[in-house]
């Protein structure tokens, strides 16, 4: 991937930290201040920088297999507080964010598997396919951010070559058409990091995340608990 060096001050390390503080905004926003709008207008910054973020991952992860296996335990260990959070039950009407990323993921393996070796016009239409049959996994599985989700960070890893802020604008694009719908719409702000992103890993912290998002709901879900 190519650095835009004029503007480059944010590693992957930050760009997770924002994100991380965003989704806090907009979680206890939904759930304890809920005409707060501001809120979760701050929330919609979090899903376009975790999006690029997996992207990145799957660029720069020395095992992709195991990349997908542990994003698939994650997901499963965060469903239970995630469930919890948005009904007080465990159900499968709604399931969350990590499993739109599993199945980003697991639809850019077999994309790479069919077109990166042997790129003819049959495989990359094979790739593809595959891809599509991910956006429509998500959609029917209704994970967070459903085909969107999984189409953004397809769309980051496909731009890997290009330029930061070309990778941002295109991303922009897709997200103006597809999620252009009343609050969803302000994350496009989402974007805007990611032209400052210089490539860099930073410090990683590559656990933190996995462990953050099911503990934070686990915490809101207690918090709710303690108030009612």
């Amino acid at each position: 991937m190519k650095k835009n060096r004029s503007l480059a001050c944010l590693d992957g390390t930050a760009l997770k930290l924002i994100a991380m503080v965003c989704m806090v905004f907009d979680h206890v926003g939904d759930n304890f201040f809920p005409g707060q709008t501001w809120m979760r207008i701050i929330g919609r910054v979090a899903m376009p920088i975790f999006a690029f973020c997996v992207a990145e991952g799957f660029i720069h992860t020395r095992d992709r297999k195991k990349y997908l296996l542990r994003m698939g335990l994650f997901a499963l260990l965060s469903e239970l507080p995630f469930d919890l959070v948005l009904s007080g039950r465990l159900g499968f009407e709604h399931q969350n964010v990590m499993f739109t990323f599993f199945i980003a993921i697991l639809a850019l393996l077999c994309y790479d598997r069919l077109v990166t070796e042997n790129p003819t016009p049959g495989r990359i239409g094979l790739g593809t396919l595959a891809v599509i049959a991910g956006m429509a996994a998500a959609l029917a599985l209704r994970t967070d951010y459903h085909l969107y989700g999984v189409g953004l960070v397809v769309l980051f890893y496909l731009l890997r070559d290009k330029e930061t802020w070309v990778r941002s604008a295109l991303g922009m694009a897709f997200h103006i058409v597809t999620e252009n719908v009343g609050i969803y719409i302000f994350g496009l702000l989402g974007f805007l990091p990611l032209f400052l992103y210089n490539g860099e890993k930073g410090r990683g912290l590559k656990w933190l995340f996995y462990v953050f998002y099911p503990g934070h709901l686990l915490l809101i879900w207690l918090l709710k608990l303690a108030i009612r």
